[in-house]
């Protein structure tokens, strides 16, 4: 059995993006990129007035020395963001944990199986989505995710690694915690993840007629999962600020869960007017 959503579609997210940054330049915005945040403090000398008569006490300095003065701050830094809320002295938790979900591609000789967006009833008791068919605007279709560990928060390859960023998962977040709690459900995806038969077990519950030789392994993406001390999955939204004078300037966003990129304009309300209130605006 299955519910039949004829109007649901997808779009180009990178497009939607582009667009955003677009209208925000055009309302006197700018878009940096390639800027690597190094530190966040409050100026020391006392804040001088610019041309439009407000005073810009919070600096924000990359690691090339680069430096931006604001009155207020959000920060969106997904993988990076209990790492950014240190760096304002804000709290740490709760951490991120990287999860990668790896991506199959179905044969263009076989695309003709797919006509839309196939989605699973997803596990109740984790965020993830499960394995589901997506069309994407250039004619391929995507199948997947799996949801395993990755050993680097920018770990898109399986075998991408970084020391600093395992010892942060394991002694500062609640995985160990989690692995106990969920450890079929780890043994199950790092299975699918290694033997692609498995994987095709399942899209045959919705698509009988595929079959190993009908897929090629895909890209794959990294979700910033929010995890408590406790072992525990965020999975609402987190606001967090801080305390003193730079904590009455920022806002972190820490944790904006599936379907953020579908819901990015509500979401952007909701965060409008959480810094309304937050800063007295």
């Amino acid at each position: 059995m299955a519910i039949d959503c004829p109007h649901t579609g997808i779009v180009d997210y990178q497009q939607v993006a582009l667009s955003f940054a677009q209208d925000f330049q055009e309302a006197g915005g700018s878009v940096l990129t390639n800027f690597e945040v190094e530190d966040i403090k409050m100026a020391k000398e006392s804040p001088s007035r610019s041309k439009d008569g407000m005073k810009y006490p919070v600096v924000i300095r990359n690691t090339k020395g680069e430096e931006v003065r604001c009155q207020y701050v959000v920060t969106c830094a997904g993988l990076h963001s209990d790492r950014i809320s240190e760096l304002s002295g804000c709290n740490p938790n709760p951490r991120i944990v990287p999860f990668r979900g790896d991506y199959l591609l179905l044969k263009p000789e076989k695309r003709y199986l797919v006509k839309g967006n196939i989605y699973p009833v997803p596990d109740s008791r984790f965020p993830f989505l499960g394995v589901h068919f997506t069309p994407r605007m250039d004619g391929s279709i995507w199948l997947g995710p799996n949801a395993v560990l990755a050993f680097k928060r920018e770990g898109y390859r399986p075998f991408d690694f970084s020391a600093r960023d395992i010892m942060d998962i394991i002694i500062k977040s609640g995985l160990i915690k989690l692995v106990f709690q969920n450890f079929s459900y780890g043994v199950n995806e790092m299975y699918k993840a290694c033997f692609l038969s498995a994987t095709v077990k399942h899209l045959q519950k919705f698509i009988p007629e595929i079959t190993i030789s009908d897929i090629l392994r895909g890209p794959a993406g990294v979700r910033a999962q929010a995890l408590d001390r406790d072992g525990n999955l965020v999975e609402d939204f987190v606001f967090d600020g801080g305390v003193g004078d730079i904590g009455n300037r920022i806002l972190h966003v820490r944790n904006a869960p599936s379907p953020a990129a579908t819901s990015s304009l509500a979401i952007s309300g909701m965060i409008a007017d959480e810094v309304q209130q937050r800063f007295k605006l």
